[in-house]
């Protein structure tokens, strides 16, 4: 596979962060907002996808956002208001990648806020796979499909149009299966979510 990279923002992968979900079962706590090494969640999400090689990051906003806009600093990433959050992370990924379009970005790497222990190293590796606006691929955990998942812009417009609810990507994704290159990531990442009180012992 041949990485491509380039500096400023003429590098051609987007990071695409999700970060809009209001913590349901976590007491209404959205979790961007959530204190992980003394800052905002959010913060070191985007942190890992500018570590792993995304200089360009745009941030999905949902919940309490005009919070998150205060608390998190978040300079040089361009933040996405997302009103309809509360219909499920469907609509925060369309909100993105609606965001990259005239951006010059030529694919998008999608994270989501609430995975710490995935680092910049998965990041990195999962980049790595981009060779075309055609590309599609996903880290693997032992060979399970997981998140960072990167969409080349050839497929923006077949993702937009089958992410509802909280299933986001997953039609899409099943129905491209064959198409998809699993970047296998469990030696450097753990993909556990934060969403409910006991998740919590995961965060510093």
């Amino acid at each position: 596979m041949t990485t491509h990279r380039a500096s400023g923002d003429n590098t051609p992968v987007a990071g695409l962060l999700l970060a809009a979900g209001g913590g349901r079962r976590l007491g209404g706590r959205p979790k961007a907002l959530l204190t992980h090494r003394g800052r905002p969640l959010v913060e070191h999400a985007v942190r890992m996808l500018r570590e792993g090689g995304c200089t360009r990051v745009h941030v999905v906003l949902g919940a309490r956002a005009d919070e998150v806009r205060e608390r998190a600093s978040l300079p040089g990433c361009v933040l996405v208001d997302n009103p309809a959050w509360e219909q499920g992370m469907g609509t925060s990924l369309r909100a993105g990648l609606e965001s990259l379009a005239g951006s010059g970005a030529r694919a998008a790497l999608v994270s989501l806020v609430d995975q710490p222990g995935i680092g910049a190293q998965a990041v990195a590796r999962v980049l790595g796979a981009y060779d075309s606006p055609g590309s599609l691929a996903s880290a693997a955990y032992d060979g399970v499909r997981g998140h960072p998942v990167l969409f080349g812009a050839a497929h923006w417009a077949g993702v937009a149009a089958t992410a509802t609810g909280d299933r986001g990507a997953r039609a899409y994704l099943k129905e491209h299966t064959e198409r998809i290159t699993l970047v296998e990531c469990g030696d450097v990442a753990d993909p556990y979510d934060i969403d409910t009180e006991a998740d919590l012992v995961h965060l510093e």
